[in-house]
């Protein structure tokens, strides 16, 4: 059975949603069943060795200046044994969207417009591959110094480094970037981002597309690995936690502008996502 590996947020004592970690260290974790998936996503850079590392249905060759790019719950495997070691740099996507004001910008990264039907690796020149190791590096430096306050370097590295992957990847696929060839898909991800403050029934969004809501979980599930209201629900959540951490406004007043029937109902979906309530998640991100 497929193994899913959970994001560790409070590795470094307050939750912190970004990691490096080097494949050498995370190996002994594979032994047993190297066949996986992430609930976060991963850019993964080869710096030693080579071999087989497959993402999907596909099996792709990797060897020093090589990137492998996943998504959350896409299957994965690869050679321990010949891939000897590069960095992993992971992340939660509520690390950028609960800060930056556009909640679509994952979905544009190009390689991360996953469909199984674009390449999941890029292999890097000499001074690309020296400029990305460069960049996480750095980003690994400030982790280990990490303090409450350096979220924002944080974010900036790691904004960066997307952007500058993506200008790369794009031009070596010769895409604009990804875009769902599934109208019904696009257009929901455009809907949940507008309206989730306001709608967060699946049959919402499924009546806007003139489809079943059976139908759309479907498409959904198949493009993404999670449901509909899955989708619904993470979004959701981001914009909860972006207003507990940034607003002012009390728990019943966030629960009223995120349309929950009432507070209960909003601490309850609060604490069956996060397992804390929305005042202990207040009070422990000012803390």
């Amino acid at each position: 059975m497929k193994n899913c590996i959970p994001f560790y947020k409070t590795k470094y004592g307050k939750e912190l949603l970004i990691d490096v970690v080097q494949l050498k260290d995370i190996k002994k974790f594979l032994l047993g069943n190297p066949l996986h998936s992430l609930s976060y996503y991963d850019i993964t850079l080869i710096t030693e060795g080579e071999g087989e590392f497959k993402i999907g249905d596909k099996v792709h060759h990797v060897q020093k200046g090589d990137i492998v790019f996943t998504s959350p719950a896409q299957p994965r495997e690869w050679d321990i044994q010949h891939i000897i070691d590069g960095y992993a740099l992971i992340f939660e996507g509520e690390f950028l969207l609960s800060f930056f004001n556009d909640p679509g910008f994952l979905n544009a990264i190009s390689y991360f417009s996953y469909n199984g039907q674009i390449p999941d690796k890029l292999t890097l020149s000499d001074e690309e591959y020296k400029h990305i190791l460069s960049l996480i590096q750095s980003a690994k430096e400030e982790i280990q110094l990490y303090k409450e306050k350096d979220k924002h370097i944080l974010r900036a590295i790691l904004y960066q480094t997307l952007k500058y992957l993506d200008r790369i990847f794009i031009q070596k696929n010769n895409t604009q970037g990804f875009k769902s060839q599934n109208q019904y898909i696009q257009r929901f991800f455009e809907l949940v981002n507008a309206e989730c403050r306001g709608w967060h029934s699946v049959a919402h969004y499924s009546d806007k597309l003139c489809i079943t809501p059976n139908y759309l979980n479907e498409l959904i599930k198949k493009e993404t690995g999670f449901t509909a209201k899955q989708t619904i629900n993470d979004r959701l959540l981001v914009e909860a936690k972006k207003m507990l951490q940034y607003s002012q406004n009390s728990i019943t007043e966030i629960a009223e502008a995120l349309n929950f029937e009432n507070t209960s109902y909003f601490i309850r979906f609060f604490r069956n996502q996060q397992n804390i309530t929305p005042l202990e998640f207040r009070n422990k991100s000012k803390a």
